[in-house]
């Protein structure tokens, strides 16, 4: 039996993410919510690296015009992470902006 093949997808690099929770992100472990999903990547990400990625209709958004069968894409490539301890006043706060 063959595999379709969607011809707007032919030579698309495609990865696998997990998403990071921020609970993840604090205890620094490497470990992740153990849900992966395929995103395409034309950034180039390595093995090991944090990405952003979108889901949904905006994932296919960087092939329009041309309606393709994308789920999931990689936006961003992350250098650093910094992360700072707020307040329950100032989170509160920043809901409300």
């Amino acid at each position: 039996m063959l595999s379709p093949v969607i011809p707007q997808l032919k030579g698309v690099r495609l990865i696998v993410v997990e998403p990071l929770t921020y609970d993840d992100l604090k205890l620094s472990n490497g470990h992740a919510s153990d849900k992966s999903l395929a995103a395409v990547d034309q950034l180039g990400a390595a093995v090991g690296q944090v990405v952003g990625f979108t889901e949904g209709r905006e994932a296919a958004n960087p092939f329009w015009p041309v309606p393709t069968p994308v789920d999931a894409y990689c936006i961003l490539i992350v250098k650093r992470m910094t992360s700072q301890q707020l307040t329950t006043q100032e989170a509160e706060s920043e809901v409300t902006k």
